[in-house]
């Protein structure tokens, strides 16, 4: 079996110098770092002695990933959101947990990523917002070496649950709520088959114009795991209502919503938005092209409240959905199998008001 001490032996360097590297250490010059790798790769080095603590003993210890970049580019509390719940509830169930982003893994091995995590003891792992392009740790989930809890990515197994709102029902039931209730403002206000002063001139022919039926949907980014789902629901929902979607998608980014409005909002007659950032995006623009277009979100964050107009969106209780995370991690970790958690949202509208009270 290889040891620490064959590795140290191999690439020339002490053990401690071994250790440093195994650990992620950030005094230890790059030339070094790559000759020590190097050994442990040809060696095959796997550190065995904490592998079989961890197998031995519980740690308790369990690392949230999260990926910050993927949310947006200003202000975003999700991850914030995320950190305060799990951190609370592991507190209140007595287990440590630390905070892990994923540019901090991501030019890892899946073994150098399992070295790393099991050198810090760790026995779970929440992951938040895994991409299909993740391919390292789908890798190690796909290994069984850790308990693993995905929030808003699917995957069940012996070691691994799923937690996630119902992203698809949701998305189908904000933009028919917001739909509806503006048809019926419009037709009251210009009466049923007229035409609102602002919306662009069309080709009507003999048919009666009737509001409600071009819908720009902006959605999330490429094959996302919350993005398709969502995209589901506003597909249904075409179908059912008759609609003309008109898709584009804004990668989750207020300046791409901002900008795909602007192109667009002229010839619709509203704007559904696959997060409540887009939707800011999407209302700041159309005040600038001084045009009204009703809109609507979704996560219920509270920047939204600051978007000048109300909006309907879906509340996602992010802080409630770390804490279901870190309970069903502990979960598992006590001998259960993975499964599916499909947690509560809500539909509602928020405006300045909600969010200074």
């Amino acid at each position: 079996m290889v040891s620490i001490k064959d590795v140290a032996k191999h690439a020339g360097v002490a053990i401690s110098t071994v250790s440093k590297v195994l650990n992620k250490y950030p005094n230890v010059s790059e030339e070094t770092r790559l000759k020590v790798n190097a050994a442990i790769e040809e060696l095959g080095f796997v550190p065995n002695s904490i592998a079989s603590a961890l197998s031995s003993k519980k740690t308790d210890r369990v690392a949230l990933l999260l990926d910050a970049n993927r949310h947006a580019q200003a202000i975003d509390e999700i991850p914030m959101k995320y950190i305060v719940g799990a951190i609370n509830k592991a507190k209140e169930l007595n287990i440590d947990i630390i905070t892990v982003f994923f540019t901090m893994i991501q030019e890892m091995s899946v073994e150098e990523v399992t070295r790393y995590f099991q050198s810090q003891s760790i026995e779970g792992l929440i992951i938040c917002g895994l991409s299909k392009q993740d391919t390292v740790l789908h890798e190690l989930i796909a290994t069984g070496k850790f308990k693993i809890v995905l929030i808003d990515a699917p995957g069940v197994s012996e070691s691994t649950s799923s937690i996630h709102i119902d992203h698809k029902q949701a998305q189908y039931e904000v933009a028919k709520e917001m739909i509806v209730t503006n048809k019926a403002s419009f037709e009251k206000m210009y009466g049923v088959g007229m035409k609102a002063p602002d919306v662009a001139d069309d080709e009507l022919g003999d048919e009666p114009y009737e509001w409600g039926k071009k819908i720009l949907y902006i959605a999330g980014k490429p094959n996302g795991y919350v993005s398709d789902e969502r995209m589901q629901g506003m597909l249904r929902l075409a179908e059912e209502l008759d609609l003309t979607l008109t898709v584009q998608t804004g990668n989750f980014s207020e300046l791409q919503a901002r900008n795909i409005t602007m192109e667009f909002a002229d010839e619709q007659d509203a704007i559904v938005c696959a997060s409540d950032l887009m939707a800011i995006g999407a209302m700041k623009a159309l005040i600038d092209m001084d045009i009204f277009r009703p809109v609507c979100g979704y996560d219920g964050i509270n920047l939204m409240g600051y978007a000048g107009k109300q909006m309907h969106t879906v509340k996602q209780d992010f802080q409630e959905i770390a804490a279901t995370a870190v309970k069903e991690i502990t979960r598992l970790m006590s001998g259960k199998e993975g499964r599916e958690v499909i947690v509560p949202h809500q539909l509602i509208r928020i405006e300045y008001k909600d969010v200074i009270s």
